[in-house]
């Protein structure tokens, strides 16, 4: 098997953090001037893409940094108490005995995504963690990754729950897994056409190996 560099999503792709994501946002709904989230809203907004969420929250694109900081401020208080999604563990340690090269991009920030995997006991794991302030900065991001880690296009694969991870990776040319037991539906992620679309940890490696 060719070795991978495999690069996750951090929250909903390693991390369960929806729920504690949801709470935090409609605490600060008012703060911003958006729609509190009730599982209704939820729903719907799980089949939109990553642009037409935040056209349809209707928050100024300007604010949004503001928002992600002050999100990400919150979580720190939860982010020990946070479980991985069920069954990444066992996919992730599997990987790393393969041979493979893990890391994450996120735009959460390192600081909770270090504590979360030191209280899940997965931080031997991964090789590098980056963060990023932007919501859709990620292609800049893998591709500054590629150059510093001289890493060839067909080595990397990329793995996330959004929409905005897709488009990410193929602006930077290399593969994706788009998993659905994160924040986008199954629906919404396969009209984004990934390279490979999984229900379920389970099946990363059987991916990978046929990437």
């Amino acid at each position: 098997m060719i070795q991978k560099v495999i690069i996750f999503d951090f929250d909903g792709t390693v991390a369960d953090t929806l729920d504690a994501l949801v709470v935090i946002a409609n605490r600060l709904a008012e703060e911003f001037g958006y729609i509190p989230i009730t599982p209704e809203e939820l729903a719907l907004l799980r089949n939109l893409s990553s642009r037409e969420v935040i056209k349809y929250s209707g928050i100024s694109v300007f604010r949004i940094p503001f928002l992600v900081k002050r999100v990400k401020a919150a979580l720190k208080n939860k982010i020990k108490e946070l479980k991985p999604i069920s069954g990444i563990k066992e996919a992730l340690i599997e990987l790393k005995s393969e041979g493979h090269r893990l890391g994450i991009i996120t735009s959460n920030s390192q600081e909770n995504v270090v504590a979360f995997l030191k209280a899940n006991e997965l931080d031997a794991l991964f090789e590098f963690i980056y963060s990023g302030v932007t919501i859709f900065g990620k292609t800049t991001i893998i591709n500054n990754i590629l150059k510093q880690k001289q890493i060839k296009l067909q080595e990397a694969i990329y793995v996330g729950d959004e929409t905005r991870d897709i488009e990410a990776s193929k602006k930077a040319n290399i593969k994706v897994i788009a998993v659905t037991w994160g924040f986008n539906s199954q629906a919404v992620l396969a009209e984004q056409n990934p390279d490979f679309l999984i229900n379920h940890p389970s099946q990363l490696l059987e991916v990978v190996k046929r990437c």
